[in-house]
């Protein structure tokens, strides 16, 4: 399955929870997000989200999250896919950092030519699961600073260990 079609699985459908702080929802594509693709000038309205298509997602999800971002360059398919995964849920930039963190290189949220050929110089594999552990750090930290995100737990929790237990 690539990349972009596992994360479409696990954002779901259209969503419009309370307590998410993205609001309204479809594929994991928040309003904001929508709007700005479609160049509003605004968050798109709830009825624009939930009528989003699935094609459209994974132009946002391709252009936005893999090739914007440079994660197209990771060049092993798991840890890649963590990254993505990672960047859809808490941001393309912190996912970028969490790269370089696991690397041993500077932390600047830019994938380039350090980034790149430490990659070469590691176990892919080891790398994920350095990511993930940082993912799981930041879930840790989004629920204790905010008692409301509890309600995600369960989800961002199990996601995490779907992604490790391919490691």
């Amino acid at each position: 399955m690539d990349i972009i079609e596992r994360v479409l699985q696990s954002e779901g459908g259209f969503v419009n929870h309370p307590a998410d702080k993205g609001g309204a929802t479809n594929f994991g594509i928040t309003a904001a997000r929508l709007g700005e693709w479609r160049k509003l000038g605004r968050p798109a309205a709830a009825a624009e989200v939930q009528a989003l298509t699935r094609d459209e997602a994974r132009q946002i999800y391709q252009a936005w999250y893999v090739t914007q971002p440079k994660f197209d360059r990771i060049s092993d398919d798991y840890l890649r896919t963590v990254v993505v995964d990672s960047g859809v849920l808490y941001g393309t930039g912190r996912a970028a950092r969490w790269l370089q963190e696991a690397l041993g290189v500077t932390a600047d949220g830019v994938i380039g030519q350090q980034t790149l050929a430490a990659l070469t110089a590691q176990n892919p594999g080891t790398v994920a699961r350095r990511v993930l552990a940082l993912r799981v750090k930041r879930i840790g930290q989004v629920v204790s600073a905010d008692p409301s995100q509890l309600v995600f737990l369960a989800g961002w929790l199990n996601r995490t260990a779907d992604l490790l237990a391919e490691a």
